[in-house]
């Protein structure tokens, strides 16, 4: 017979270095789970993401124990790293802070197929691609164009206050 599930808990945390402390703490002590073991557990099978973010599904049985899964790191969180940000664009469809090749993107979907509403990689790769427009960063076709469009980016976000600063009346 199967056990009586009390909750299910979707939670982010940092792959391999999760600790008991918020969000992960609070959030599996309000239904008395060892939190100790989840986040041990966690951590093992978290070991090849080192810092980077997982989303995590833990469900909650009646008698205390759990199981979790773990997803592929957010799709933004993968961008990111593979153009080098901190911080995504505030204004993406103005302000451009980086570019991402087409390999990069192929990579990023293969990695997220098994958690992403796509029937192919072709379809994952469009969802990616939208994802880094978004967030303010343009695909390439080659390694090459990233050089050639940082410097255009860079020229455009200075001109852009010169031109407003030169209107008069």
């Amino acid at each position: 017979m199967a056990k009586e599930i009390v909750a299910t808990i979707k939670l982010h945390a940092a792959g391999g270095q999760a600790t008991p402390a918020p969000p992960i703490g609070p959030a599996l002590g309000q239904h008395n789970v060892n939190i100790g073991q989840f986040v041990s557990q966690f951590n093992d099978r978290t070991r090849e993401y080192n810092g980077t973010t997982v989303p995590v599904v833990i469900t909650v049985f009646a008698d205390r124990t759990f199981s979790f899964i773990t997803k592929s790191p957010p799709a933004a969180v993968l961008l990111k790293q593979a153009a080098g940000l901190v911080k995504a664009s505030g204004v993406p469809n103005r302000e451009k802070v980086g570019a991402v090749t087409r390999d990069q993107v192929r990579q990023i979907a293969e990695t997220k197929l098994a958690d992403l509403n796509a029937f192919d990689l072709d379809a994952a790769m469009k969802q990616i691609e939208g994802t880094a427009r978004s967030m303010g960063l343009v695909v390439v076709e080659r390694e090459e164009d990233k050089a050639a469009l940082e410097f255009v980016t860079a020229g455009d976000a200075a001109g852009d206050g010169d031109e407003a600063a030169s209107e008069g009346p």
